[in-house]
C-alpha cells in the first residue's frame, strides 16, 4: 500500500504569513531547527471543520517556544484564526492540523539567538482511526527501552521536537515487534506515558493516571480526567510502578491522534476494555462534537 508523501499532497501551508501553495512550503537545509531541534509543534483536530480547543493549543504552543527561549510573532487570537483559515481554505472537516516554529537559518551554531523565528500551519485529511468496535478489542503495547528523562535534565512540559527522538525509536521497536505502540516509563522506572499518547488504568471503578512532571499533560488527557469526574469516576495522579499493572482491570491511552482507545496488552500485562472505556469514548465523542456544534 502505497502513501503520498507529506511533501507532494495538494493544498494549502500557511507559512509565515502566507498561504502557499503545499509544494512550496519550504526550509532551507541549514535550518537551526532541523540540525539543533529548536522547534516546537502543536497535534490538533478539527471535527465538523471546527477545531478541537483550539486556544488552549495556540497557548501552549507560544509557551513551549518560550521555553526554548524564543517568541513566536503571533499572538493566541493570531494563531487560531490562522489555523482555522488553513482547515477552511483545504476544505477540510475532520482533519489533523500541525502548527510549527522553528529557528531559521541565520546562525548555525548552538547559540543561535538572533535566528529568524519561523512559524507554519498545516492540516490534513484524519478521519478517526478506529471503528468503536475495533477500539473495544484494546491495542497491545510494547515496553520501551528507553525512558522520559528527568525533569531537571531536558524541557518535558514543552511540545518541543526534540523530546519525540526517543518516541520515534520506541514505537519503531513496538512495531516491529508487532505491538500498535510501546508505554515508556520516567527515568526513576515508573509508568509514565505511550509515545505520543497519555495513558490511564482502571482499578475497582477508580481511574489511576501517572502525575504528568516528566512528560507532557496532553489537552486530551486533561479532557478526559474532566468528562471522567462529570460522571463521577474518581481519578487519581499519582506514581505508577510497572508491577502494579497486575491489579488493574482496564487500561487506556489518549491524545489527539489516539482520542481515547482502549489497551488490552502491555508486554506481559492482559486488560480487558469495559464499561468505563466505553463510557470516556463515547463522552469524548460527544464532547469534541459539542464544541465543534458550539463554534
Amino acid at each position: 500500500m502505497s502513501v503520498l508523501s507529506f511533501d507532494q499532497r495538494d493544498g494549502f501551508i500557511w507559512l509565515d504569513g502566507n498561504l502557499v501553495a503545499w509544494a512550496d512550503a519550504k526550509l532551507h537545509v541549514l535550518s537551526h531547527g532541523l540540525h539543533y531541534a529548536s522547534a516546537v509543534f502543536e497535534g490538533e483536530r478539527a471535527y465538523g471543520g471546527r477545531i478541537f480547543k483550539s486556544t488552549e493549543h495556540s497557548e501552549r504552543f507560544r509557551a513551549s517556544a518560550q521555553t526554548l527561549d524564543f517568541e513566536i510573532p503571533y499572538s493566541v487570537a493570531e494563531l487560531d484564526a490562522v489555523k482555522q483559515m488553513v482547515v477552511t481554505k483545504n476544505n477540510f472537516s475532520s482533519c489533523y492540523v500541525r502548527p510549527v516554529a522553528w529557528r531559521g537559518s541565520e546562525m548555525m551554531a548552538v547559540a543561535a539567538q538572533n535566528s529568524t523565528i519561523h512559524v507554519a500551519v498545516a492540516a490534513w485529511d484524519w478521519p478517526s482511526m478506529f471503528d468503536i468496535e475495533t477500539k473495544m478489542k484494546g491495542i497491545k503495547l510494547d515496553i520501551a527501552d528507553y525512558r522520559r528523562p528527568d525533569p531537571m535534565t531536558a524541557p518535558c512540559r514543552a511540545k518541543a521536537a526534540g523530546l519525540y527522538m526517543i518516541c520515534t525509536i520506541s514505537k519503531h521497536r513496538a512495531e516491529r515487534r508487532g505491538y500498535a505502540d510501546a508505554m515508556m516509563l520516567d527515568w526513576q522506572g515508573r509508568v509514565a506515558e505511550c509515545t505520543g499518547a497519555n495513558i490511564f488504568f482502571v482499578s475497582n471503578g477508580v481511574l489511576h493516571t501517572p502525575i504528568a512532571d516528566c512528560f507532557l499533560d496532553g489537552i486530551t488527557r486533561q479532557t478526559v480526567i474532566e468528562l471522567a469526574r462529570r460522571r463521577g469516576v474518581e481519578v487519581i495522579e499519582r506514581r505508577i510502578m510497572p508491577e502494579e499493572l497486575a491489579g488493574f482491570q482496564e487500561c487506556f491511552i489518549c491524545g489527539t491522534g489516539a482520542e481515547v482507545t482502549p489497551v488490552s496488552e502491555i508486554g506481559p500485562y492482559r486488560f480487558t476494555p469495559a464499561a468505563i472505556s466505553r463510557t470516556l469514548i463515547d463522552d469524548y465523542s460527544a464532547e469534541v462534537q459539542l464544541k465543534q456544534k458550539a463554534a
